[in-house]
């Protein structure tokens, strides 16, 4: 089965300073991290929760094909992506 994100569901962890979000191959749930800093390429230090869960949110397409593509390359059941693998 292909990587799938039937759930739209994100969260912001304040200590990792990343979005966790959940593809999933068939029954098995597969976790990602992106990193805060991939999500909004500024220096801002004045970013909050619903400036990182925003720039998720546009940015949604971009990161779930990045997401593809790094569980093709080696399929484990998480991941952390950067803003390399968002390019």
């Amino acid at each position: 089965m292909a990587l799938q994100f039937p759930n739209a569901s994100r969260s912001f962890d304040e200590q990792r300073k990343t979005v966790r979000f959940q593809g999933y191959d068939g029954m098995f749930e597969i976790r990602f991290l992106v990193e805060a800093d991939a999500l909004i390429r500024t220096a801002d230090r004045s970013a909050v929760e619903p400036d990182y869960l925003n720039a998720f949110d546009s940015q949604r397409s971009v990161i779930q094909k990045a997401a593809v593509k790094v569980y093709e390359r080696n399929r484990r059941s998480s991941y952390t992506l950067t803003a390399d693998d968002l390019r």
